[in-house]
C-alpha cells in the first residue's frame, strides 16, 4: 500500500526564501553532485512555474515543477527524491500531483516529461509514452515522453 505524503503546491511568488533554498539544495544535491552533471540548474523557468514538494522549510526531500504549456504542451521537470528518501514512492505522489494539476489547469495540453531512459518502463507505469526522440542531456541518455491531459 502506498503511504500517502503530503504534497505542497505553490507558485514562485508563494514560495518563501527558506522553502527555494531547500528545492534548489535538494536540485543541486542530486542533478550537480550526485549525478555529477554541473550545469545551469536556475534557468529561468521557476519563476513561471508551479512547485511541488514534500518536506518543510529545513529540508525538501522530493520536489517536480510544472512549466505551464507552451505550443500545446506543458512539462514536468526537475523530478527528483532525496537519496535518503528514496524507495518510499515519494517520485510516484508527486508526478501524480503534476499530472492532476496538468489536467485540471490545462485540459487541453500534452503533458511532456524529459526522462532518464533507464526509466522509461516506470513512466509508461504511470502513462507515459515514448515520443521516439532520444538524445543525451548533460551525458546522461534521456528520452521524450508525453501524456494527454484530458
Amino acid at each position: 500500500m502506498l503511504k500517502s505524503i503530503d504534497i505542497l503546491s505553490k507558485s514562485f511568488k508563494e514560495l518563501n526564501s527558506e522553502e527555494l533554498y531547500a528545492i534548489l539544495a535538494l536540485r543541486m544535491a542530486v542533478f550537480c553532485v550526485e549525478q555529477d552533471c554541473p550545469y545551469q540548474d536556475a534557468d529561468g523557468l521557476d519563476f513561471r512555474s508551479q512547485h511541488f514538494y514534500s518536506g518543510d522549510e529545513n529540508e525538501v526531500v522530493a520536489y517536480a515543477r510544472v512549466i505551464p504549456p507552451e505550443q500545446g504542451k506543458c512539462h514536468i521537470g526537475r523530478i527528483v527524491v532525496a537519496q535518503k528518501s528514496r524507495g518510499q514512492k515519494l517520485a510516484t505522489q508527486i508526478i501524480k500531483a503534476c499530472i492532476q494539476y496538468c489536467k485540471t489547469h490545462y485540459p487541453q495540453s500534452i503533458i511532456e516529461i524529459s526522462a532518464q531512459s533507464y526509466l522509461s518502463d516506470y513512466y509508461q507505469s504511470l502513462g507515459f509514452k515514448s515520443t521516439g526522440k532520444f538524445y543525451l542531456e548533460d551525458d546522461i541518455p534521456h528520452e521524450q515522453m508525453q501524456i494527454s491531459a484530458n
